[in-house]
């Protein structure tokens, strides 16, 4: 059997044995060069031994109660405990693979796992660089959480802090740290890491809501309008609907409820409207002009909540390839 002792082989073959569905929300959390590694390694798998496959998930099953051990008593507790059930030498085995995924995990690992209200009330009153720098490690639709929750002018300053970091170095990870242990007690990254810049900044805008959005891009527009030039290339609102073509329109207008339809046009511009009905039925089009006419007055805030949940489509849509958004200068492809 080849391969045995590689990583990524056993990561398939436990993701194969758990089965798509178990699988499929495991693949969600790991990060996109990992997806690529173990999908790819899954597609090559024609048959595992029986033997192999249940070594994987008895490693698997060790790995995972070592990992507990650590939790609930520390180090020494976790040796204590898998020296008397599996001898010395498989025990260092799983503490030093445990050691070495220590090291790769990435800084404030807490604050990825915290309660999204308690780390706005923790950040609120750290410096923006700071803050910045923390949401470069966090899951983008939980910066956008947060960062919603910022005054406007300390919005910008972050979104603007955000969109200009390309490198930070371990140094200033260590003191951040150091000063925050109390609140985060993040685990320090030893090499300098590529993070942030304008991918991180269009994945956090792309997940908050509409009045945040507008007010960081009209303050990044004066402030530094190249880089808000950048991000508006990269990001997409709903008014952008006028620019897909009719066949990515149509397929959108499929995945939206008519309420969401009607909600969205009530504030929407003639230009957008009237793209939206020349790509409908005359029939579905006077239908949904009637539910707009009946409607009655309408909150801005629920207007523009309906208006996000076509733009979640529409990029769910682009990502799983379905519909093309063309970005920038580049010109998309369809084949």
């Amino acid at each position: 059997m080849k391969n045995k002792n590689n990583g990524i082989r056993k990561a398939a073959i436990l993701l194969i044995s758990l089965g798509p569905e178990t699988s499929a929300q495991i693949l969600k959390l790991l990060p996109d060069y990992l997806i690529q590694k173990v999908t790819y390694e899954i597609a090559n798998i024609n048959y595992v031994e029986p033997e192999e496959r249940e070594q994987v998930i008895n490693d698997f099953l060790d790995m995972a109660s070592a990992r507990q051990y650590v939790i609930d008593g520390g180090i020494e507790y976790a040796k204590e405990l898998l020296q008397k059930a599996l001898g010395t030498q498989r025990a260092k085995e799983i503490m030093d693979v445990l050691n070495q995924m220590k090291q790769s995990e990435k800084p404030f690992s807490i604050a990825r796992k915290a309660d999204t209200r308690q780390l706005t009330n923790l950040l609120m009153n750290e410096h923006p660089q700071t803050v910045a720098l923390i949401m470069c490690y966090m899951q983008p639709e939980k910066a956008a959480m947060v960062l919603s929750q910022f005054p406007d002018e300390l919005q910008t300053e972050i979104a603007e802090r955000l969109g200009t970091i390309s490198r930070t170095s371990p140094t200033v990870i260590r003191k951040i740290e150091k000063i925050m242990e109390e609140k985060f007690s993040s685990l320090i990254d030893n090499e300098s890491e590529t993070i942030g810049g304008v991918k991180t900044l269009v994945e956090i805008l792309n997940s908050v809501d509409r009045s945040t959005e507008r007010n960081i891009i009209s303050n990044l527009e004066e402030k530094q309008p190249e880089l808000a030039e950048t991000v508006k290339s990269n990001l997409f609102v709903f008014e952008d609907i006028v620019n897909l073509d009719r066949a990515s329109i149509q397929r959108t207008l499929r995945e939206v409820s008519n309420e969401d339809l009607a909600l969205a046009l009530k504030g929407a511009s003639e230009q957008v409207a009237n793209v939206i009905y020349a790509n409908m039925s005359k029939r579905a089009a006077d239908l949904l002009r009637e539910d707009i006419q009946f409607m009655g007055p309408v909150r801005l805030s629920t207007v523009e909540e309906a208006q996000q949940r076509i733009v979640g489509i529409i990029r769910r849509l682009d990502e799983a390839g379905e519909i093309v958004i063309s970005r920038g200068d580049q010109d998309a492809v369809v084949v």
